[in-house]
């Protein structure tokens, strides 16, 4: 302990007269040592806060420029679906439109029919039938028999029941459908039919030929009219083929439709015409 007095409290005592001594100095000269000495330490300091505060204000700029992008997007989206829905509504227009022209002039040709526009609400394709649903029905005049057909005059079917605002519609492809026609380059009567091997490649059977005179590919196929059940001149497609049955006796053609039944969107249907006698 008196080694310790000896040695220790020299050491403490000289560093005690140090610090007074130095003090006094700083006293006499002012403070503007101090505060460089201050400014010098703190000065890094001073640097990092602020390059610290600028990092912080670009990265909330950074968000702000997010937020705006976001935003912009957004309201680039919302644009970019009006201009599809004005799109599609103005193809759909044009559509309509041409269906219009067509059957104004399908009006021209055939003042004798009488016809009630619809929309098909309905399409059933399966293994023995292919039939429409449409919006018509009794309250518009619509009544069993009656041909349906497009814009075109093609026939599309024929009504098989009807409702109040409904009818169903047995389309040139349906197993159960059977028209009379004529075949128009060479005037041979036949009847065409729905068959259920043909059924599902889109195609119908035109049955009764006489031999005589055989239909050839491309020959335009017609409605007859014969025995007032459906209006004459009708078309319902053109021969693809002639073939001959399993028998060997006989032959038939493989008519190719003017209508494709899944395609339709609206149709016609003739509710009153002049009766081929």
């Amino acid at each position: 302990m008196k080694n310790f007095f000896n040695k220790t409290g020299i050491w403490i005592l000289a560093a005690a007269v140090v610090i007074v001594v130095t003090l006094s100095i700083l006293s006499a000269t002012g403070t503007g040592i101090i505060n460089n000495i201050a400014g010098a330490i703190a000065s890094p300091f001073r640097s990092a806060g602020t390059a610290i505060g600028n990092w912080f204000g670009s990265i909330a700029d950074k968000f702000d420029d997010v937020e705006a992008l976001q935003k912009e997007n957004e309201e680039l989206r919302k644009r970019v679906a009006q201009l599809e829905d004005a799109n599609r509504q103005a193809v759909t227009d044009s559509q309509e439109n041409q269906r219009l022209r067509s059957l104004l002039n399908l009006r021209q040709q055939r003042r004798d029919f009488t016809f009630e526009s619809a929309k098909v609400t309905q399409y059933e394709n399966s293994n023995w039938a292919s039939t429409l649903t449409l919006n018509r029905g009794t309250s518009c005049g619509v009544a069993v028999n009656n041909c349906v057909v497009n814009e075109t005059g093609a026939l599309v079917g024929v009504v098989t029941e009807v409702g109040l605002n409904w009818c169903t519609v047995a389309t040139v492809l349906d197993t159960q459908a059977q028209f009379g026609v004529t075949v128009f380059r060479t005037g041979e009567a036949a009847v065409a039919m729905g068959d259920l091997s043909l059924m599902h490649q889109g195609k119908v059977k035109l049955n009764y030929l006489s031999g005589t005179n055989p239909p050839a590919g491309g020959d335009l196929v017609l409605t007859s009219g014969l025995g007032g059940y459906y209006p004459s001149g009708l078309v319902i497609g053109t021969v693809e083929d002639v073939r001959t049955d399993d028998s060997g006796l006989t032959q038939y053609a493989v008519l190719q439709p003017n209508v494709t039944p899944a395609e339709l969107v609206e149709v016609f249907i003739i509710t009153s015409f002049d009766i081929v006698d």
